[in-house]
C-alpha cells in the first residue's frame, strides 16, 4: 500500500504564486509517473503535470509557461510550482502516482486533494 501525502495549498490573488508537494511513502519499489491533476465544480478531473521515472515531463496547455513540475527522487516527492496564478486555476488538486510495489505489482494511487483558490 502507498499513501501520498499533498501539502502546500490555498487561497491566492491572481498573479500570486503557490507550490503544491505530493511525498509518497509505502510499499515501492519504483515511481513509474508522479504528478498532478485538478478538478473544478462541475467539470471532469484534468491533467496539470507529470514526470515520468526517466524524467520525462508534460503539462496541460494550460500550465506550459506558468507551472514546473519537479522531483525528490531521494524522497519519493513531486513538487508543483505555480506561478500567475489565474481565477481558472481553482480547483482541487489531486497528486497521482503509477507505482510498482516490493510485490511487482503497479497500481494507481491518488492523493485526497489540496484546494487552490484563485480569487481577488
Amino acid at each position: 500500500q502507498v499513501q501520498l501525502v499533498e501539502s502546500g495549498g490555498g487561497s491566492v490573488q491572481p498573479g500570486g504564486s503557490l507550490r503544491l508537494s505530493c511525498a509518497a511513502s509505502g510499499s515501492i519499489f519504483s515511481i513509474n509517473v508522479m504528478g498532478w491533476y485538478r478538478q473544478a465544480p462541475g467539470k471532469e478531473r484534468e491533467l496539470v503535470a507529470v514526470i515520468r521515472g526517466d524524467g520525462t515531463i508534460n503539462y496541460a496547455d494550460s500550465a506550459k509557461g506558468r507551472f514546473t513540475i519537479s522531483r525528490d527522487v531521494a524522497k519519493n516527492t513531486v513538487y508543483l510550482q505555480m506561478n500567475s496564478l489565474k481565477p481558472e486555476d481553482t480547483a482541487v488538486y489531486h497528486c497521482n502516482a503509477v507505482v510498482t510495489g516490493s510485490s511487482w505489482k503497479t497500481y494507481n494511487y491518488w492523493g485526497q486533494g489540496t484546494q487552490v483558490t484563485v480569487s481577488s
